[in-house]
Formats: structure tokens, C-alpha cells, sequence
């Protein structure tokens, strides 16, 4: 599952399968701080079980937050999902208006078709 380095090469990975590898990343980020899932819960304010169940890849994205930020690790946010700017192009159409929703372009469904992200 692992590409060059360790690096998860998520294009041929289901979405459980992805949940299910952070939530293996989390319980050794947990691990590796010597903190009990128990200790984790008490920072984050949630109970054991919802740990439990992160570890797992099973996790509402709010208790997830709450986890990483009680491990102090909430600043890995900022390279598992970076900000987005808004593109040149995207700009230019919107006359300096900021974009709100997506269209369904057409070139936008071929890309899913392929398996290609937009982005």
C-alpha cells in the first residue's frame, strides 16, 4: 500500500481504506507520545470509545480535530490539506469575485471518469 518512502499512494485506495491508514497513523502518533487512549480522550474531551473508534478510521471529522489539537498536533492540518488559493484563470473569470460553488463542466465529469482529480 506504502509508494516510495513510506508515502501512502492514495489514487488506488479506497476511502475506507485511506480512513482506515490515518486512523493507524493517529494510534502511533498516540503511541509514540506515550499517551493512553484514555489520556487522550480526557484532553480532547470525548470518551475512550470515540478514540477507539478513530483508530480505526472511523471519526467525525470535529473529533478528529479535537484529538490531533489534545496531542498537540493540530498543525499538521496545514500539510495534510493546505490552503487553496484561488487560480489565475478562476480569478480572471470571476472578474476578482471570489468563487462560492462548483459547476458541472463538462471537462470536470471526464476527469472523474478518468480518475483524475481537478485539482
Amino acid at each position: 500500500m506504502y509508494g516510495i518512502g513510506n508515502i501512502m499512494m492514495l489514487g488506488n485506495m479506497s476511502p475506507a481504506a485511506i480512513a482506515e491508514e490515518l486512523g493507524n497513523r493517529l494510534k502511533q502518533a498516540r503511541l509514540n507520545a506515550d499517551l493512553t487512549q484514555a489520556e487522550v480522550a480526557s484532553r480532547a474531551g470525548l470518551n475512550r470509545r470515540t478514540i477507539l473508534n478513530a483508530e480505526k478510521g472511523k471519526v467525525q471529522m470535529e473529533n478528529f480535530v479535537a484529538i490531533l489539537s489534545a496531542m498537540d498536533m493540530a498543525d499538521q492540518l496545514n500539510m495534510f490539506l493546505p490552503v487553496q488559493e484561488i487560480s489565475p484563470i478562476q480569478l480572471a473569470k470571476l472578474k476578482g469575485q471570489k468563487r462560492q460553488r462548483a459547476s458541472k463542466s463538462k471537462s470536470r465529469k471526464t476527469r472523474l471518469k478518468e480518475g483524475k482529480p481537478s485539482w
